[in-house]
């Protein structure tokens, strides 16, 4: 794939509008959620020497799904972070927030983190959806695919 600087703007909504119209849908959930515990731990107590696992919200696994399944997913996520110096969540929000049309790299990047990252030390899933990042990025996502485009709900 090219460069997302390389691309036109109307290319660029083009590529990606399907796929953050797939994922808006999780922003009231990600809103509600915002600060909260998102995961339990299952311990059987009647099994001496069981080990504890984590137990998920399921509407937050059918995020990771539906979200590893889209165009949005960078396996190089840690080139977005080195290129923006991006080392804690403030960073990483105020980033999103900055964020145009252009920078998709740098959008895919944050959502790719929380993501991919989440699928071998799960805790990560947990992090983005308390400290807002997760919900940021899709809210930055709608919000430059609707000004170009119109409303996608």
């Amino acid at each position: 794939m090219v460069e997302n600087e390389k691309l036109s703007t109307a290319d660029i909504v083009l590529e990606y509008k399907a796929d953050v119209h797939k994922l808006i849908k999780y922003i009231p959930w990600l809103e509600s959620k915002q600060g909260q515990k998102l995961s339990n731990r299952y311990d059987n107590d009647e099994l001496n020497g069981s080990i504890a696992f984590p137990v998920y919200d399921s509407t937050l696994l059918s995020f990771v799904k539906d979200a590893r399944s889209t165009g949005l997913m960078d396996k190089n996520y840690t080139y977005a972070y080195s290129r923006y110096r991006m080392r804690t969540s403030q960073d990483e929000k105020k980033e999103i927030a900055q964020a145009k049309i252009t920078q998709m790299r740098l959008l895919k990047g944050v959502l790719s983190k929380y993501i991919l990252k989440g699928m071998v030390k799960s805790t990560v899933w947990t992090e983005g959806v308390e400290n807002g990042v997760l919900l940021d990025v899709l809210c930055k996502l709608r919000e430059l695919i609707e000004f170009y485009e119109g409303p996608l709900e």
